[in-house]
């Protein structure tokens, strides 16, 4: 029999961590702004429990994660964080398996598209539930139903506060090499509660979504796969038809390494994406990113990251906004991370960030942050 102490220390996992950073333009304001001061520094502190605990077939992942976050100038955004996930996975006989669980993350929520000072907290909630039937060695066919709910605290804010409900069915053909070919149906229904008030009139900006698309995993080689969720996808709001868009959406990732120390992503899309701005609460968004982590040596490690991401965003034109409104957001980071031991580490990183365009400001921001963590 195993002892319990050693089952415990083998699926719960206390850790703590600490993190130093300074933005220079918090707010993400337009570079020609007048204030008094653009930039500050804070401090996280997090402690957190891993979980990952088999019971019988099953396999239970847990993650509890609790944050103090401190401002050194701006204090009234001094915030506890939460994030909190689980997830079951389950199996019934040799061919029928799936997930279920969920996520609740509370956060500040970003200054890109709301300038303000005032401290807006973000409670995000999310539950799932997938199954896949596997009724032959090169099929399956699977579903899958979510929610996703998105809260504001500060009052105009509160009609960004949305529930999106997702149903997708698919059907896999699955090769005895370990690679992925399928195609997934889904419809996508989001509801915004709070509606806005527009010329006397209250805007529904709610929508219901369609979308078929490819759902592959191209395993090339054990040092390269090629994923992609994409096709074709139509939004259409209640009221306002001139919102109403379509065509390609979905995402396309590669993944290669050489030499098993040098591993590289890229990364590209074209995806509806919500907006927490005052005028405007989605937009297609068209990108690009690569990344790259290069093993300098068994314990040090550099990173490296640039992504480019252009937004098209749905107006009411000439009711709301102006037409044709759009922006253009260039990131790129560094980062170095050293860990003395298994359950130890150090990291470095900087970054350097860019947007313009005639929707919102346009501004520059630089940033450095430094963190440890330890893992009991």
């Amino acid at each position: 029999m195993v002892p319990a102490h050693a089952m415990l220390s083998d699926t719960i996992h206390p850790y703590l961590a600490v993190a130093r950073s300074h933005d220079s333009n918090l707010f993400r304001l337009d570079d020609g702004a007048v204030i008094g001061q653009r930039g500050d520094d804070l401090t996280r502190t997090q402690f957190g429990i891993l979980v990952d605990m088999p019971i019988s077939r099953q396999r239970l992942t847990a993650q509890i994660k609790r944050s103090k976050v401190k401002f050194s100038h701006y204090k009234q955004l001094d915030y506890d964080g939460k994030d909190y996930a689980a997830d079951l996975e389950w199996h019934v006989g040799n061919h029928v398996e799936g997930h279920v669980g969920g996520t609740y993350a509370q956060t500040l929520t970003s200054f890109n598209d709301f300038h303000s000072a005032e401290r807006n907290l973000r409670v995000q909630r999310r539950e799932y539930v997938d199954g896949a039937w596997r009724f032959h060695p090169s099929y399956r066919v699977r579903a899958a139903a979510s929610r996703n709910k998105s809260t504001y605290d500060l009052p105009v804010q509160q009609y960004n506060n949305r529930t999106e409900d997702q149903v997708d069915v698919g059907f896999d053909y699955l090769p005895p090499s370990g690679s992925r070919f399928g195609l997934q149906a889904s419809r996508i229904e989001g509801k915004y509660p709070n509606h806005r008030a527009l010329g006397g009139m209250l805007v529904d900006d709610s929508y219901t979504q369609h979308e078929l698309k490819a759902n592959v995993y191209w395993l090339f080689s054990a040092t390269s796969q090629f994923q992609m969720l994409a096709g074709w996808a139509e939004r259409k709001h209640p009221v306002f038809a001139e919102r109403d868009t379509s065509g390609l959406n979905g995402r396309a990732t590669m993944n290669w390494s050489m030499l098993r120390k040098l591993k590289m992503s890229a990364s590209a899309w074209r995806e509806f994406a919500a907006v927490e701005s005052n005028l405007i609460n989605n937009s297609v968004n068209k990108g690009a990113s690569f990344n790259t982590t290069w093993d300098v040596t068994s314990k040090v490690a550099a990173t490296a990251m640039v992504r480019r991401e252009k937004r098209d965003f749905s107006t009411l034109e000439g009711r709301l906004a102006a037409p044709n409104l759009s922006d253009k957001t260039r990131i790129a980071s560094l980062g170095l991370t050293w860990a003395p031991t298994l359950t130890s580490q150090l990291s470095v990183n900087a970054f350097h960030e860019v947007r313009s365009g005639n929707a919102s400001t346009n501004y520059r921001a630089n940033g450095a942050a430094v963190s440890a963590s330890i893992q009991f």
